[in-house]
């Protein structure tokens, strides 16, 4: 390949084909993986084109064989070329290393973005942040800490742009570096919709790859597929949150299957997005704080993660955030600590949430982000 971003012309013919017939396949092997889907696809998705297309159409796989078989190469590289879209696949010598050792793993890759080249993708350089969709404050916080530390630290986030987690995670990793998203559907595609701007960076500062051909819907079993995936491209798998029965349960069970570590973040025992998580813990996953847990076992003991500060808060600035992380959760409550007017304490806290040092909840109470300031805040404003 030239350059950072692969061409359409990157993929064999051979793989590409298979990525399109995976796309014909599509309906046929969601009616085959009812209600078994996380189990079943990645055993699908083994077999060679010819008993994969017998095992979920049966009666109707010679017909569907053949009408992937009549499109052209140069038709398939120009559907590639009108999505902006390039592909690699496991002939090339920049597919992610990764994906060598899967029998599961995808013939070819068809992604979006060139800010880096695919094959700095490393086994050893990338780490996958999953979890829950409906998330907590506290889980946000932490994945886009956590993203923004890893990547900060020259490492690469995987993830699959997903609500909550996902998303969360790939907000602190393009912040500071660099971030990869694997999409259940076509890569010229934003899934969900509402994540269309956070798609866009993406594209324009990471990479967005896919298994599925360009237009491609993004069908109930192609997540588990992508999950695999996510699992296999990097050294260890972060669950953030992650409830009892969770599809980030499955992305990190398909991480220890693939011989790679597994690691979660604590949480409140008494609240059902920390169940999986606090399950995973206790048997045996690695214990998560903060990007200096992974890197302990990512880089090794001693990494140093450079330090990301917001703007300076100025005095006044600095006495309110000194008063939140203390334990005053309102304007009153700030006022009354400081002596403070108010009026000026409201201001202060709203100038400090556009800053990114606090966030307000729907019933007017303020917590802290895990955004540092250049200098340790008291309540009284000294420094």
């Amino acid at each position: 390949m030239s350059g950072a971003r692969p061409s359409p012309d990157s993929a064999c013919e051979g793989c590409l084909r298979r990525c399109w017939l995976v796309g014909r396949l599509a309906p046929y092997i969601q009616t085959a993986c009812e209600n078994r889907a996380s189990r079943r696809v990645p055993e699908l998705l083994r077999l060679e084109n010819e008993a994969l297309a017998e095992a979920i159409a049966p009666g109707k796989a010679d017909r569907i064989l053949s009408e992937v078989d009549e499109i052209s190469e140069a038709s398939m590289r120009e559907v590639l070329a009108g999505a902006e879209c390039w592909a690699c696949c496991r002939h090339d010598e920049d597919f992610p290393e990764g994906l060598d050792d899967g029998a599961d793993a995808p013939h070819a890759l068809i992604g979006r973005g060139g800010s880096f080249p695919l094959a700095e993708v490393t086994l050893a350089g990338s780490v996958t942040v999953v979890g829950a969709r409906r998330a907590t404050g506290y889980g946000l916080e932490v994945a886009r800490r956590l993203g923004g530390d890893l990547a900060g630290s020259g490492l690469t986030v995987v993830s699959g742009m997903a609500l909550g987690i996902d998303g969360a995670a790939h907000r602190g990793a393009l912040e500071r570096g660099r971030a990869v998203a694997v999409l259940a559907c076509g890569p010229d595609l934003a899934y969900p919709a509402s994540h269309r701007w956070l798609y866009r960076r993406l594209v324009e500062s990471g990479l967005v790859i896919s298994e599925m051909p360009p237009g491609s819907r993004a069908w109930r079993w192609a997540f588990p597929a992508r999950n695999r995936i996510m699992a296999a491209l990097s050294q260890m798998t972060v669950v953030v949150e992650a409830a009892r029965r969770s599809g980030s349960l499955i992305t990190a069970e398909m991480a220890a299957d693939a011989g790679r570590e597994v690691g979660a973040v604590p949480g409140q025992v008494t609240v059902g997005a920390a169940a999986g998580t606090n399950e995973l813990i206790a048997s045996g996953a690695a214990l998560v704080r903060d990007g200096r847990d992974v890197l302990d076992r990512a880089i090794g003991v001693g990494a140093v993660i450079p330090e990301m500060f917001g703007p300076d808060p100025g005095p006044g600035g600095a006495a309110v955030l000194g008063a939140v992380e203390h334990g005053c959760e309102t304007v009153d409550r700030v006022a009354d600590l400081l002596c403070a007017d108010a009026a000026e304490v409201a201001g202060n806290l709203a100038r400090l949430e556009v800053s990114g040092y606090l966030r307000c909840s729907i019933s007017g109470t303020w917590s802290r982000t895990g955004l540092q300031a250049p200098y340790p805040s008291t309540p009284d404003g000294q420094s």
